[in-house]
């Protein structure tokens, strides 16, 4: 397939994990190329936190700044569009958008998130990232000693409660249906004051995404301040699977250390391949991938 335009590296997914790589390639003088489509996994998230220098800053600033910063290197180039295919060419990879734009690197670094899947309950997915959170660390800080609580069952429901109680002690396990704890879970709960409740949940109350209460099926309703949940997703960008690229068995793209997926020349960084979803995390991950590209691309021709 002819290509518009070929660089060393194309990079798609355009966020912290991206544009952290592009940084470092740019930096390496090498010619790049981001692809984004300008859908963020945080999208929703009012403040982003644990991030050295940025902590409080929306996220929406933080990339601004981020683009602003590596578009200065000259080598480096972004388009708006969204990656819908791509696929092996004798001197590496091509990616096509879907402005039907293709383009060829020797190396690809995706950068892509995952989609979460929200569950069937109404106000979950308008609360996402605002009061119904994923990372205490993240955001645990600034609901400490509020009335918190946590959507999970069996051990996932355990673990998530535990760790939660280090930012509260008014805290509730909302099992949505009959609980699957062991009784030494239940007990052990119960002796930290850890209230277990099994009602159905039938929506979240919020204003503008801020919770205000659970309400059941029976019509009752708990007050609540923030709720820590984990849901399941889905890659948000397909193309690595269908180039060859293995997924663990919890869905992420599988990388070594240095980022390198199984496919020889293809790399991932950030949420797609990582259990611990922060913008801190995204952007070391980044910096790391494209450091170890960089890396390959001399050993290639040296």
């Amino acid at each position: 397939m002819d290509a518009r335009k070929t660089y060393e590296v194309i990079i798609v997914g355009g966020s912290y994990a991206g544009l952290s790589a592009a940084m470092a390639l740019g930096r390496s003088l090498r010619q790049v190329l981001i692809i984004d489509s300008g859908r963020p996994c945080n999208v929703q998230t009012p403040h982003s936190h644990n991030f050295l220098t940025q902590d409080g800053e929306t996220p929406q600033a933080i990339r601004a700044k981020a683009l602003m910063q590596v578009l200065k290197y000259p080598s480096v180039s972004l388009i708006e569009a969204r990656a819908v295919r791509g696929g092996k060419t004798a001197a590496g990879f091509y990616i096509e958008t879907d402005a039907a734009e293709v383009f060829s690197a020797k190396k690809v670094l995706f950068a892509t998130g995952v989609l979460d899947i929200m569950p069937d309950i109404q106000g979950f997915a308008a609360c996402w990232g605002i009061s119904v959170l994923h990372c205490p660390y993240c955001h645990g800080y600034e609901v400490r000693g509020r009335q918190l609580g946590v959507i999970g069952n069996g051990d996932l429901g355990y673990e998530l409660s535990k760790l939660i109680s280090q930012w509260s002690k008014a805290l509730v396990l909302f099992t949505n249906g009959p609980s699957a704890l062991s009784k030494e879970q239940t007990h052990q709960l119960e002796s930290k004051n850890i209230r277990i409740v099994e009602k159905r949940i039938s929506s979240f109350q919020h204003q503008e995404g801020y919770l205000q209460y659970v309400v059941f099926n029976d019509g009752s309703q708990h007050e609540l301040t923030a709720l820590f949940a984990r849901t399941s997703f889905v890659q948000h960008c397909s193309i690595p699977e269908e180039l060859g690229c293995a997924i663990t068995e919890h869905g992420f793209v599988e990388v070594d250390d240095f980022h390198k997926t199984t496919i020889p020349g293809i790399y991932a960084a950030g949420d797609n391949c990582s259990v611990y979803r922060a913008v801190a995390a995204a952007t070391a991950a980044g910096v790391k991938a494209g450091a170890f590209i960089n890396k390959e691309l001399i050993e290639d021709t040296f």
